[in-house]
């Protein structure tokens, strides 16, 4: 049961996310098709009492899934200055008031929905709620379109994590029933209409149950190799090779090559998949999902069994498509499957993993939800 909105506090939610297409092109200046997911994060915030609003003001932090409750000062306002769930929290603080915003002193807590270490976003959704809510207090009018920078700076910086703006933007630009078009150099979107379910079918998210790290080295090194490529094409980014086949002649390392082949064909798929929604030809959705699959397994080397083996699974019991959805080492796989189809993909998938002595996976069919926005009530 929820109470309405005590005077003063309010209470704002922002999604998780599933990228439909598009993996490691974002910090490429590339282009990325995400959806926000229904599963969300929540804050609540209202003024501390007894604190000032500008000045020295301090932050209370509490979280549904964490036994402590934290306290973030200004001394605390330095990458680095808080480790652990709330190095997020704190992270959006200090890159709010390093773009100028006054936040107040404040109570914040936390619940969330969105599963952790599984390739959804669930950091981005808590700084994209705690972002929101902070500025729905602040009284800001910081433009909507400015925000996911913000979000992308705190994780980056403070928390130490090198992602690319795409999750941010997801949590809070998405649109229900529509799949977010984002050119990740420029910041523009568009809103394509996604509705698997008017063709009778059903996009199926399968946790691999392997928990996915971006804190981990291999996805710096993904990355420091993207930038090491394009400076030696002499391009700002590999979103600017034209001629793919006369970059790789270029390159003299075969794992450099295969990651550039990746990214720039990775690209070609997103704005494939645009055009095949438009025209409502989801059979081709279906092949770039896969094609997108077998060029992280193979070209960016970001798969590992448990996903791969849904894939191969999903496929072979009758998805139009599947691929692995996020950073990679772990996480969720997609699969486009027909709505009559669904538990017989579900139920191959559990029994191929049953086989292999891997955990069960757990599953949920998505759909495009809206992104960051107030709540009416606090839950």
């Amino acid at each position: 049961m929820t109470a309405p909105v005590a005077a003063g506090a309010r209470a704002w939610a922002a999604p998780g996310r599933v990228n439909l297409i598009g993996e490691h092109t974002d910090y490429n200046d590339g282009f990325v098709l995400p959806i926000a997911l229904p599963q969300r994060t929540v804050a609540t915030v209202e003024p501390l009492s007894g604190e000032p609003l500008s000045g020295e003001p301090r932050w209370v932090v509490t979280s549904a899934g964490h036994p402590d409750t934290m306290v973030v000062t200004v001394a605390d306002l330095r990458p680095g200055g808080v480790t652990g769930w709330a190095a997020y929290v704190a992270g959006v603080i200090w890159a709010l008031r390093e773009a100028g915003v006054d936040v107040p002193a404040a109570r914040l807590s936390i619940e969330s929905d969105v599963p952790m270490g599984a390739g959804l976003s669930s950091s981005a959704a808590l700084e994209c709620a705690v972002l929101s809510a902070l500025c729905d207090l602040a009284g800001t009018d910081l433009p909507i379109a400015q925000r996911p920078a913000i979000a992308q700076r705190a994780e980056n910086i403070y928390v130490g994590v090198p992602c690319g703006i795409m999750d941010q933007t997801a949590s809070i630009r998405c649109q229900a029933g529509h799949a977010l078009f984002l050119d990740c150099r420029s910041g523009q979107v568009e809103q394509v209409p996604f509705d698997p379910a008017s063709a009778g079918l059903a996009l199926l998210v399968i946790d691999s149950r392997t928990p996915h790290q971006h804190t981990e080295n291999e996805y710096a090194q993904r990355r420091a190799a993207c930038e090491a490529a394009a400076a030696a094409l002499g391009v700002p980014a590999l979103r600017d090779v034209d001629d793919l086949d006369a970059a790789l002649a270029r390159l003299d390392d075969d794992v450099t090559r295969r990651r550039v082949r990746h990214v720039v064909t990775e690209n070609e798929r997103v704005l494939s998949t645009v055009e095949a929604l438009r025209a409502g030809d989801w059979p081709a959705v279906g092949r770039l999902f896969t094609a997108s699959h077998a060029s992280m397994r193979d070209d960016y080397e970001i798969t590992v069994p448990t996903v791969d083996l849904a894939v191969e699974v999903a496929l072979r019991a009758g998805a139009l498509g599947a691929r692995m959805t996020g950073g990679g080492f772990g996480g969720c796989v997609l699969a486009l499957v027909a709505e009559t189809a669904v538990e017989t993909v579900r139920s191959a998938v559990a029994e191929a993993y049953a086989a292999a002595g891997y955990a069960s996976p757990t599953s949920f069919e998505a759909r495009a939800s809206a992104g960051a926005h107030r709540l009416a009530s606090v839950p």
